[in-house]
């Protein structure tokens, strides 16, 4: 695949630093708010946002089945902070009935360091790449659980979160806690491209 079509999940969340982020690698990104939308896409990130109003959303907006089917016939898909909780299996401290999409066989933890406030930055490893990545908190999750198909990217190196994973990948699907598309490092985003050439 020469050039993919990559959308963006854009009912909630930050969309336009995606569009950037991906427009700035020269791949042609597009705002999905409508099932037709999605029929387009060979790829789809899912922003950073707040999770619980995404999901209302894509329900209010006849989304939600439909990418929930996209993603597990196998569409690359990228989650970043809320976009990880979208895509994981299983949510603690949810709220009471909050839906996912699924895909990723994780469990991850909302709102795991804390509120706006205790949003952090800080450099971290990322699996493959020979610099550490400056990563962006805010009000970010983390993986408590992985299944056995679910490869670890990236972990908190040090303080009380120690150890604690963030970025994740199974398949045609990846997320990470913090925001890669704030900033100027194209790194994860080219990573996810290059996934999305290979499927």
């Amino acid at each position: 695949m020469a050039s993919p079509s990559i959308g963006v999940f854009a009912l909630q969340g930050d969309v336009r630093e995606h569009l950037r982020a991906l427009g700035d690698l020269g791949v042609p990104a597009f705002t999905v708010r409508r099932p037709e939308e999605l029929e387009r896409c060979d790829a789809l990130v899912l922003p950073g946002g707040e999770s619980t109003t995404m999901y209302k959303l894509a329900r209010s907006f006849d989304l939600f089945e439909p990418l929930a089917a996209r993603i597990r016939g196998g569409m690359p898909t990228f989650g970043t902070c809320a976009g990880m909780i979208m895509l994981a299996d299983r949510i603690e401290d949810g709220i009471a009935g909050q839906e996912t999409l699924g895909g990723l066989d994780i469990t991850v933890r909302r709102n795991a360091f804390g509120r706006q406030v205790d949003s952090f930055e800080g450099d971290i490893e990322f699996d493959g790449f020979g610099e550490p990545v400056h990563a962006v908190f805010i009000r970010a999750p983390w993986v408590e659980t992985l299944g056995p198909d679910v490869q670890p990217l990236a972990t908190i190196p040090s303080g009380e979160a120690a150890g604690r994973i963030v970025a994740v990948r199974q398949g045609n699907l990846m997320a990470t806690s913090f925001h890669p598309e704030v900033g100027s490092d194209d790194r994860i985003h080219r990573y996810f491209v290059d996934l999305v050439k290979q499927s």
